[in-house]
């Protein structure tokens, strides 16, 4: 007889139950009680987090409260559920027949764990070209035309699932250009490479103007740094044309953003900065099924903040959208590394390994050959696509 401990998520606890040979219905009701799962109620008020921690407690889940939460019930705090996918059913259900507050609680959890357990889509990797004279990496690399395009078909061919091209340099200190220049750059790329490859192309524009024209050349996506807050004009090019749009966070704007970037609570205000922005969205017309969000990796971020982002990635799939993760060659990279930006594929592939793993959808890489290999390794260990 041996007694181990059996490491796995809940795909091989149910491979594991049907090994040994559980009743179907059994083996359902017990995965149900199989796996933990924290939520974070923010801002709640005292009373309701009271009440929370009561039916926590008599389901025989857990939660974790202030302890000023008990001094006055006119306060709000942050509350930490702890629990079984089992204990969140019946919570919901309890929940629903108090008072309002309390019912929207429960439909946030219900609607929090919806997205969180939905099965997440093929994974995507999202190839970078830049025509730009300045860009960090690959700047003046591909500003000739024709040298675009073939690097363009190259990136495809290296297994790029989406076309990400830019005319405007968004590093650190980076100034920006006018619309004119940014179409000369782009547009004609777009409609080189648009009959040559059948892979979505992407504009990587915050100008209005530019991304209307990039559709119209034969772009299927938008990718925005801003957020849609640089040009007003822009959530209607989107909502018209009714294209994927990303919603990216920056903290201000690429000539400062990384002057002495600080966060109190670099999650939470990510977090909130992304809901407001789905929400403005959403609300002039953007179909909720076309948003993607970026946390922004190295915009307007320091070391810390990066780490702290792929490493609690995960929590923004309570957003319910897709997420995209740009790390390739980052400036955290080289500070980890204490090298060159040539330098940093293997730190670039680590990277996209452990966002993968917290719930990355897409990535955005320059190495798309590379960082395609080594992700085939990740998803045959756990089974993905």
């Amino acid at each position: 007889m041996q007694v181990r401990v059996f490491d796995g998520g809940e795909r091989e606890i149910k491979e594991e139950m049907e090994r040994i040979g559980v009743d179907p219905s059994g083996a359902k009701i017990m995965l149900l009680k199989s796996s933990f799962y924290l939520l974070k109620v923010i801002q709640i008020g005292n009373w309701a987090a009271n009440i929370l921690k009561q039916e926590m407690l008599s389901l025989g889940a857990e939660a974790a409260i202030s302890r000023r939460a008990y001094l006055s019930a006119k306060e709000k705090s942050d509350l930490l559920l702890i629990g079984r996918l089992a204990d969140y059913k019946r919570l919901i259900k309890k929940l629903k027949e108090q008072p309002p507050t309390l019912k929207r609680v429960a439909e946030k959890i219900e609607r929090t764990l919806k997205f969180f357990l939905k099965r997440p889509p093929s994974l995507k990797i999202m190839g970078i070209l830049n025509v730009t004279p300045d860009s960090f990496y690959d700047g003046g690399r591909y500003f000739d035309r024709e040298k675009a395009i073939e690097k363009g078909v190259n990136l495809v061919k290296d297994g790029a699932d989406i076309l990400d091209i830019g005319g405007e340099s968004s590093r650190p200190g980076a100034s920006p250009i006018s619309v004119k220049e940014e179409k000369e750059r782009v547009i004609p790329l777009i409609k080189g490479l648009a009959k040559l490859i059948k892979v979505p192309i992407s504009i990587d524009t915050y100008k209005a103007d530019v991304a209307d024209r990039a559709i119209d050349a034969g772009a299927k996506m938008v990718n925005d740094i801003s957020a849609l807050r640089m040009d007003k004009d822009m959530v209607r090019v989107i909502s018209s044309a009714k294209v994927p749009i990303v919603l990216m966070h920056m903290k201000g704007n690429p000539r400062i953003m990384q002057k002495k970037p600080f966060y109190k609570d670099t999650i939470s205000e990510i977090y909130n900065f992304l809901e407001k922005r789905i929400s403005f969205a959403e609300k002039r017309g953007v179909l909720p099924e076309k948003i993607i969000i970026d946390p922004g990796i190295g915009f307007g971020k320091r070391l810390e903040d990066n780490l702290i982002i792929l490493k609690r990635l995960t929590e923004f799939k309570s957003l319910g959208k897709l997420i995209l993760v740009g790390p390739s060659r980052k400036r955290f990279i080289g500070n980890i590394l204490n090298l060159p930006v040539e330098e940093r594929l293997e730190g670039t592939i680590s990277a996209a390994i452990i966002s993968a793993n917290n719930g990355a959808n897409i990535l955005r890489v320059h190495d798309v050959k590379e960082v395609k290999r080594a992700l085939k390794v990740w998803q045959a260990i756990n089974g993905r696509e």
